[in-house]
């Protein structure tokens, strides 16, 4: 958009700098042809009088000193007809074609006194001619030839100096157009960032208030709409987090009546409905985990968002964050999720660390939580299947694996797994809360990395945590002891 406003600017004061200098220039042409005009008819018509009064005489001596005096002054040529003749000097001839047409219409009783308008480059010189005699008689006729040369000098010099202020001028157009257009369209893209950072992160800080009054006014208004939907915002996240923390005590007092309950039942049939009611309490237990799970991370996206947006590198309680190596997370998460794997059928396996060890920026306690999702979501939708987990570097990357040779994802579900509350029609009587692949890709993104989803071969799933690769810290020496 700058370079759009600014290109229209400067076709605007560069039109505006060349018709002013046209005008400048065509005013100096006129001038330099109105004075050198008039020079020359005055003394064209000098040299009628001094030629009339050298007919009427019938002496014509004094006439060619005259003539010869002026071409040795000006180098110009004079060319007198008399009825006695014809008087020449300075070169000019009557075999000059426009001479010898002036002097044809000068014997008309004709005048030639106007000159052309002057213009930098052209012929060398032009002739004025005017008639003499009485009122009903010509005795003869004056041409003048008048040298071009000095006054298109004059006109070139003029043109230069025209030319570089015009030049300067042009250049202080552009350079005030692009100061104008930074200041009109600053703002334009404060409110565009702020829009973005707005959409992203749910809050923006206050813009500076600069500009025209109409873009201060603007900058003004979206503060405090940025301001009424971040605290909007904020509260419906607050809310969910505090309704489903505050859930979980009447939830867990309810799972020990439940419990206390089945002690006192006596009959199969009774024992089988509390167990369907424990079972759905624990599908409300998950969902209220996983709600407050997910409530955090998209704390911890947009704090770190804004946190990015503002400049700032991504931090763990005030202190800048180290860089750590996942793979004792991925043996961490594998044991841990062993039993569950043994009551399901499925197997785990871990490969070998890369060498060199790759390292990655992210919270430790975070990435172990979207291993053991991963691990959880693949044990839940693919019993008995074999999981492998593995590091590996990438172009430009680091690639955290947690692989299933189970049934996997089609193209339109893996694009759509990681939305909230969705799960694959075919596992509709699975248990689950559709959250797991919605927290690992909103942690992913608080830590600056990305959940890729992939096919698998020949079948299965591929979840991926890519996050840039960074050097690890070197170790510091210990002191030698003292």
């Amino acid at each position: 958009m700058k370079l759009r406003v600014l290109a229209i600017l400067s076709v605007l004061s560069i039109v505006m700098v060349v018709f002013g200098s046209t005008a400048i220039l065509a005013s100096v042409s006129r001038e330099l042809t109105q004075e050198l005009q008039i020079k020359r008819v005055t003394a064209l018509n000098r040299f009628a009088q001094v030629a009339f009064d050298a007919a009427t005489a019938g002496g014509s001596a004094g006439l060619q000193t005259e003539m010869d005096r002026y071409s040795e002054l000006y180098g110009e040529g004079v060319l007198i007809r008399l009825q006695g003749g014809t008087l020449r000097s300075g070169g000019l001839s009557e075999e000059r074609a426009d001479a010898g047409e002036a002097l044809a219409r000068a014997n008309l009783n004709l005048s030639d006194t106007t000159l052309a308008p002057l213009q930098p480059f052209g012929p060398g010189s032009e002739v004025v001619s005017r008639p003499f005699g009485s009122a009903s008689q010509v005795l003869g006729a004056v041409v003048l030839e008048v040298n071009l040369d000095p006054a298109r000098q004059k006109l070139r010099e003029r043109w230069l100096l025209v030319g570089l202020a015009a030049a300067a001028l042009a250049a202080v157009l552009l350079l005030v157009a692009a100061r104008v257009t930074g200041w009109v369209l600053r703002p334009v893209h404060r409110l565009n960032s702020a829009v973005t950072e707005l959409e992203a992160t749910g809050r923006t800080a206050r813009l500076p208030e600069a500009g025209p009054p109409e873009l201060r006014e603007l900058s003004r208004s979206f503060s405090r709409m940025a301001r009424t939907v971040s605290s909007s915002l904020e509260s419906q996240r607050q809310l969910i987090a505090d309704t489903s923390h505050e859930l979980r005590n009447p939830v867990g007092a309810l799972r020990l009546r439940i419990d206390l309950l089945q002690l006192e039942l006596q009959t199969a049939r009774q024992k089988d409905a509390a167990a369907g009611v424990l079972a759905e309490l624990e599908h409300v237990e998950g969902l209220l985990e996983g709600v407050l799970k997910l409530a955090a991370a998209e704390h911890r996206v947009s704090e770190d968002s804004f946190r990015a947006s503002a400049g700032e590198s991504r931090s763990v309680s005030g202190g800048m964050q180290a860089p750590i190596d996942p793979y004792p997370a991925l043996q961490e998460e594998a044991e841990r999720a062993g039993p569950a794997a043994r009551r399901t059928g499925a197997s785990i396996t871990v490969d070998s660390p890369p060498e060199p060890a790759a390292h990655i920026v992210c919270n430790a306690a975070e990435l172990a939580q979207m291993v053991a999702e991963l691990i959880n979501n693949a044990l839940k939708y693919a019993p008995g299947a074999h999981i492998r987990m593995a590091i590996r570097p990438l172009p430009g990357a680091v690639g955290i694996e947690v692989a299933d040779d189970g049934p996997g994802l089609s193209a339109d579900e893996r694009a759509a797994a990681t939305g909230r509350f969705w799960r694959s029609p075919r596992n509709r009587g699975t248990r689950g809360t559709g959250l797991g692949m919605t927290i690992v890709d909103k942690l992913a993104a608080a830590n600056g990395g990305r959940l890729m989803l992939s096919d698998a071969t020949p079948h299965g799933l591929v979840a991926r945590l890519e996050f840039p690769p960074v050097a690890a810290e070197p170790e510091k020496p210990e002191k030698p002891d003292e």
